[in-house]
């Protein structure tokens, strides 16, 4: 599969189609949708950033400086429900899926763009919700674990609310985008044949429509409760609150892998382009998509491992989820032999998808520790996990939605952004990111709690450094995304339609691209990383 680099160049696309604010609030065009999540999202983005680094500050030292344990454990809140549901889990699959999807297949549109309009405005819905519900401050965690979430007189009915409307449009975007992978292909685009992208975006969304009516169910139980006083979930009323563990992470597991599937997508598509070769086992990293995505929905209970779980249950848990770094382990490792020998050219979109690949290393290796039953017990309450987790889904979610940023922003904006700037914003952030979090692995070793407002003296250095190392990974953000969009803005650097020289099919239209996406629909012959091969400068 290759793309000519002399695409012709039309003054219409679909930036400029139709330029009225009524045009993009009612669009079906996927990449107006894809924009419309991106924003929103980068919002949501920020507020939750600035959560974090006020509670950072708070944490710099011991003994409270300027919030109330209250205060903190609202801000705690405010920081993990908006990350997770507003910003994460819509993510990647909201914002690139749905402005690449059908770019890469070759087809014009997803296949109900009515429907994916709706989920957005779904989405708008659930997050006005859930901001109204934090003015009403809420101090459950992002959780809403019982039996505390029975008890509590915070808003937890409107934010359990919010996150129940909010998987109505996680839904309607995966079965959206499981119908239009099967039936929408362009000619000669058949399963092996399918960029790496897309193959995470299918098994992101089989999680999403799977995965997501359990914590609906599970949120609407909570609210049933609360309301009409039936025992379900509250021990003091006959409820079982293990039952709640259950049914969240049943759902809450597979969550993380529709953060991070797409990510790995993502990697996939980068590496090969910026080395020159063939993406090593290709078949085996898009069967690992798939296989992670399985085996997600059976690993549940190993973070309730010290939740008092029989004995035989966790030792089922444990081992099954050292299982799920099979899969991962063969991505990173064909990853790793694509760049082998590869005349590698480290552009910014390069050293963002090398750094996913090095943390998302750390985050399965500490991964390993938490499996593992005798190590769990000590550490499942400690900053080790928090370190762990963000690890895994700052270090690979976000990483990867920055990644796909700098790759795609020729794409999706026809400009060219700074690359020296943004060279300087990828060692911010990298830098910055590590030293927040590694010190928390040695916090978490030493016994310090996770989730506490306070602390012994004797822990202030470490979480000092890690609060100076959440200033610099804060800059580095900020960094990057103005520069991004100050290019978008500013810049007089047209882009070309295909300034990497990729293979893959969305290059293979103009940048920005028209409204219909192609001028005519186009074919496939070969597979889209036949880099350095006689296949390489041939057409579609």
């Amino acid at each position: 599969m290759t793309v000519h680099s002399d695409v012709a160049h039309n003054n219409k696309n679909y930036l400029n189609h139709e330029t009225t604010l009524w045009s993009w609030l009612s669009t079906v065009d996927h990449k107006r949708i894809g924009l419309m999540y991106l924003f929103t999202i980068t919002g949501f983005f920020i507020v939750g950033g600035l959560a974090a680094l006020t509670m950072r500050m708070e944490l710099a030292s011991s003994g409270a400086d300027f919030l109330s344990p209250e205060q903190y454990n609202v801000l705690f809140t405010l920081h993990g429900a908006i990350m997770i549901f507003l910003f994460i889990v819509p993510g990647i699959p909201a914002t690139m899926g749905n402005f690449l999807l059908p770019l890469m297949i070759g087809a014009k549109d997803v296949a109900f763009p009515r429907l994916n309009l709706l989920s957005f405005y779904i989405y708008v819905v659930g997050a006005f919700m859930a901001l109204y519900a934090l003015l009403n401050p809420i101090d459950t965690g992002w959780t809403f674990y019982a039996p505390y979430s029975m008890q509590t007189q915070s808003a937890v009915i409107l934010m359990t609310g919010a996150a129940f409307v909010l998987g109505f449009s996680s839904i309607l975007t995966g079965l959206n985008f499981v119908v239009t992978v099967h039936r929408l292909r362009c000619p000669g685009m058949t399963w092996d044949r399918l960029p790496v992208f897309v193959w995470g975006l299918y098994a992101t969304a089989v999680i999403q429509t799977l995965a997501t009516p359990v914590i609906g169910m599970t949120l609407l139980l909570l609210i049933v409760e609360r309301w009409l006083g039936v025992g379900i979930f509250n021990p003091a009323m006959g409820g079982d609150p293990v039952l709640f563990e259950h049914l969240f992470w049943f759902y809450s597991h597979p969550v993380v892998y529709i953060m991070v599937l797409p990510a790995f997508g993502v990697v996939g598509e980068i590496i090969p382009v910026f080395s020159r070769k063939p993406l090593f086992g290709y078949k085996m990293v898009c069967y690992a998509s798939v296989a992670i995505a399985l085996v997600g929905f059976l690993v549940w209970a190993h973070h309730m491992l010290v939740a008092g779980i029989s004995d035989t249950s966790a030792i089922y848990f444990s081992v099954i989820t050292f299982g799920v770094a099979i899969p991962t382990a063969i991505k990173v490792f064909n990853w790793v032999s694509t760049m082998y020998k590869g005349s590698i050219s480290f552009d910014t979109p390069m050293l963002y998808a090398m750094g996913f690949v090095f943390l998302f290393m750390i985050a399965g290796t500490t991964g390993i520790y938490l499996a593992t039953l005798a190590v769990d017990v000590f550490y499942h309450d400690t900053y080790f996990v928090v370190a762990h987790f963000h690890y895994t889904i700052q270090g690979g979610a976000v990483i990867g939605l920055i990644a796909a940023l700098h790759f795609w922003f020729p794409k999706m904006t026809g400009k060219m952004y700074n690359e020296p700037l943004a060279k300087i914003a990828f060692v911010l952030v990298f830098v910055g990111f590590n030293l927040t979090f590694l010190p928390q692995f040695v916090l978490g070793m030493e016994g310090m709690p996770r989730r506490y407002f306070d602390y012994l003296p004797e822990f202030e250095g470490l979480h000092r450094l890690s609060s100076y190392g959440a200033v610099v990974n804060g800059f580095g953000y900020t960094f990057a995304l103005l520069n991004l969009l100050g290019a978008w803005i500013f810049s007089k650097k047209q882009a070309p339609a295909n300034p990497y020289n990729s293979l893959s099919l969305e290059w293979n239209t103009q940048s920005p691209p028209i409204h219909e996406n192609f001028e005519e629909t186009p074919s496939v012959t070969d597979y889209p990383y036949a880099y350095g091969t006689p296949v390489e400068g041939g057409g579609h």
